[in-house]
């Protein structure tokens, strides 16, 4: 998952998606290949559950299956929480503002002169 998600940040980086915590690289792309490797190596003798490495396919079909539904759900919920705070508030400062430094602009000091 490790490399997974350093492939993932490294993609985004060449995208210059806006995206400065890597949400993306490291919880949508390491949790899909978590959730996937889970109905790899699902063990009997932990959880009673038989992953592909023990035998069983129901697991690791379940697990592919709701990663997309996952993956949908979480965007579409994103999408409509960042919808209603653009609506509240913006979710955007001015460039001016962020030209000027987001210290001074927003809490009226600055870190570093």
């Amino acid at each position: 998952a490790g490399a997974g998600c350093y492939a993932a940040t490294k993609f985004r980086a060449r995208q210059k998606w806006d995206d400065s915590l890597d949400v993306w690289a490291c919880h949508g792309i390491g949790g899909t290949i978590g959730v996937i490797a889970t109905g790899v190596f699902a063990a009997p003798f932990v959880n009673g559950a038989q992953g592909l490495l023990y035998g069983g396919t129901h697991v690791f079909v379940a697990q592919v299956a709701a990663a997309p539904i996952v993956a949908v759900y979480s965007f579409a919920v994103s999408l409509a929480i960042l919808k209603i705070m653009d609506r509240i508030g913006g979710l955007r400062v001015s460039e001016d503002a962020e030209r000027g430094g987001l210290d001074r602009a927003e809490h009226g000091e600055t870190a570093y002169d």
